[in-house]
């Protein structure tokens, strides 16, 4: 239900924006091209399996879950967040 001058549906269409623009950056961080098939960082051997399911993979595993780590240590504390709206 929207109020004032905002039409029906518009919360819902704000949030289906908010979706989609997220899984637009979401994907455009995916790598692309052709595998490598040793890892940039340590020069290690990337197995065939994970090059078939990881287009343009550049990273072994352990590097890539280094890489993963850092990146949600930078993330949102989204349950901080919320408890700070709630007070």
């Amino acid at each position: 239900m929207a109020g004032g001058w905002s039409k029906d549906g518009a919360v819902q269409e704000q949030i289906d924006a908010s979706v989609e623009d997220a899984v637009r950056r979401a994907r455009s961080r995916l790598p692309q091209g052709e595998s490598l098939n040793r890892c940039c960082e340590c020069d290690a051997p990337i197995p065939e399996a994970r090059r078939r399911a990881v287009p343009g993979v550049r990273h072994c595993v352990a590097c890539q879950a280094g890489f993963d780590e850092a990146r949600a240590a930078n993330g949102f504390n989204r349950r901080g967040s919320k408890d700070s709206q709630l007070r």
